[in-house]
């Protein structure tokens, strides 16, 4: 980016009401962002999240690796258990085949509820300019 893009010396004076305003000054503190800030990425067509938000997505995706740690896990062991059933021709018990369908059972519970709140959250968005 050149000097000339960094250099900010242009003003824009806007009228509204006072609901518009009010609307748009809760916007920008809900988004922890400067009026400024707020205003060049809403131009810009930024989706602009609030900072509640931005921080229920991390959390979102903190989860999903843990989630996805725990799925590579549990492929490992049936795959060391193919394995073993393959070269010995011993087969998985009873009982460690019912304990990984429950941790998958387990495992699509939790996903489940981690894209429901993301749906949730995909819905909370209104397209800029509405």
């Amino acid at each position: 980016m050149d000097q000339h893009n960094r250099r900010r010396n242009r003003a824009i004076t806007i009228r509204m009401n006072d609901d518009e305003y009010n609307d748009i000054c809760n916007k920008i503190h809900a988004s922890g962002l400067t009026q400024q800030a707020y205003m060049i990425n809403a131009a810009r067509d930024t989706v602009i999240a609030s900072s509640d938000t931005v921080a229920e997505l991390k959390s979102l995706n903190k989860n999903f690796d843990d989630f996805e740690r725990q799925l590579r896990g549990l492929a490992t062991n049936v795959n060391q258990m193919a394995h073993v059933a393959n070269g010995l021709g011993a087969i998985p018990t009873v009982s460690e085949l019912q304990t990984i369908s429950e941790q998958i059972a387990s495992y699509r519970k939790e996903s489940e509820a981690q894209w429901q709140s993301i749906r949730s959250l995909i819905k909370q968005q209104k397209a800029t300019g509405q």
